[in-house]
């Protein structure tokens, strides 16, 4: 049995740390309140409750009525919650935005030690154990796939799985806001919830870079070490920003080759293919080249219009309507992170203002959004890529060849360059040949009944829109 004094000791501790946290949020609260206004505080920061502490980790749980609630806190306020916890000198470094449990009553607030902590110290140094501040909203299960992203959701899935992986490291590139990072935390959270016990570490290449410099400067670059060689998984997101940073990428090179040795798993993300990155070592280039290579491409129309059906589903009111979720899909293109957050801020305003979310009400609002995502699309895009769908020499669109197989081809892309670009007709009829604009004319009118008629000739209409606009 424990000492009773021993027991009393902890309580008292663990009084403590409450008194200790609820004094802060107290504080922090009126402190945000008065920085982003009354009215944005009370609508989202105000329902908030403390959840559970770890005083091990230093975690902190903040608790939402709803999980688009945390999210949109985590979105619009996460960066400031974060810095205002550390600021307050709470014993916090990181906080966790979630959805509170239906069954809980109104007070959450619970000290949890970390059941691992004598096998996480026995690792490694006392204050160098990995932490896992991967976050729990960017699960496997909220990550919407279609075919631009499947191949590299089944490869995370596999890095993440009870089994060995039979590939390592994954290397995981696609542009801004497609879904890397959310990868990462949603491996990070799937590999934990069969192995609890094995340290997980995530990091930005930027931090990774800091963390090492730091290291040498304090004379502790064996516990940097150590810190990152106990990880039984390894994320690193954006590797290209150690470009050019040489002895950052010397102790990254053994830091992978350490962590393959030892039978650890390793994933990494970039803007771009393995082979396009500059100012990095070739040694590394050769070890992420020779795990497994996954890309991710720009979502798609309908995987745009798949992102948006689910954040609607958690929305709650007022209502988005069918019109603005097409309008949404179709305008924001540059990347799902601007997508969902154009969508977050519809809902937000709505809900704020009372206003009904219909689509002259989300055209006002992201009138800057939708000019800053359009892509002008060419003529000569769009005959190009008439011409691979239809498997004809590009130069037929401007030939006076009047076959079937090559005349049919040139009509559809009179009618995709009459929808698609701001060109006149005459400027469209000089560009295929130097025809005149009532031949383009012709064209759309054609194409117009045919769609109506032809199954076949409206999904290829419909196929090369989703190509030409992603």
């Amino acid at each position: 049995m424990k000492d009773s004094a021993a027991v009393d000791g902890q309580e008292g501790q663990m009084a403590g740390d409450e008194a200790r946290l609820e004094s802060a949020w107290t504080a922090i609260r009126a402190g945000l309140r008065r920085d982003i206004g009354a009215r944005l505080f009370d609508q989202w920061l105000k329902p908030a409750r403390l959840g559970d502490y770890c005083p091990d980790s230093q975690t902190l749980d903040l608790l939402f009525a709803s999980d688009f609630s945390a999210n949109f806190v985590s979105g619009q306020f996460g960066d400031r919650l974060r810095m205002a916890w550390r600021c307050a000198h709470a014993g916090v470094r990181e906080i966790r935005l979630l959805r509170a449990p239906d069954s809980l009553g109104p007070r959450l607030l619970q000290i949890v030690h970390d059941s691992n902590e004598a096998q996480t110290a026995a690792l490694v140094p006392e204050e160098s154990a990995p932490v896992s501040n991967f976050q729990p909203r960017h699960s496997f299960d909220q990550f919407v796939t279609g075919e631009s992203n499947r191949f590299a959701f089944s490869a995370a899935q596999a890095m993440a799985a009870a089994e060995q992986p039979r590939f390592t490291p994954l290397f995981l590139h696609g542009g801004t806001g497609q879904g890397k990072t959310h990868l990462l935390h949603a491996a990070a959270a799937a590999f934990s919830a069969h192995s609890p016990s094995e340290p997980v570490l995530y990091m930005s290449a930027e931090r990774f870079m800091m963390e090492f410099v730091n290291a040498m400067r304090a004379n502790e670059t064996m516990a940097f070490k150590a810190r990152l060689r106990a990880a039984r998984l390894l994320l690193i997101d954006d590797i290209q920003f150690i470009a050019g940073k040489g002895s950052t990428q010397e102790e990254f090179l053994h830091t992978i080759n350490d962590l393959i040795d030892a039978g650890a798993r390793i994933i990494i993300t970039a803007d771009r293919a393995p082979q396009m990155l500059d100012g990095i070592d070739p040694r590394i280039l050769s070890r992420l080249a020779g795990g497994l290579v996954a890309d991710i491409q720009p979502a798609d129309l309908g995987l745009r219009l798949a992102i948006l059906e689910g954040k609607r589903a958690v929305a709650g009111d007022p209502p988005v309507s069918d019109a603005v979720i097409d309008f949404l899909a179709r305008s924001i293109r540059s990347n799902v992170r601007e997508l969902e957050g154009a969508f977050n801020k519809l809902v937000a305003y709505g809900q704020l203002t009372g206003r009904s979310i219909d689509l002259d009400f989300a055209q006002g609002m992201l009138a800057d959004a939708v000019r800053a995502n359009v892509r002008r699309i060419t003529v000569d895009e769009i005959q190009k890529a008439c011409a691979a769908h239809y498997r004809i020499d590009p130069a037929e669109m401007r030939s006076k060849r009047r076959a079937r197989a090559v005349a049919r081809p040139r009509q559809v892309a009179m009618y995709l360059a009459k929808k698609m670009t701001p060109r006149s007709l005459p400027e469209i009829g000089r560009i295929f040949g130097g025809r005149d604009h009532s031949t383009v004319i012709h064209a759309v009118r054609t194409i117009e009944d045919l769609r109506q008629s032809n199954p076949d000739i409206d999904a290829d209409i419909r196929a090369l829109q989703r190509q030409l606009e992603s």
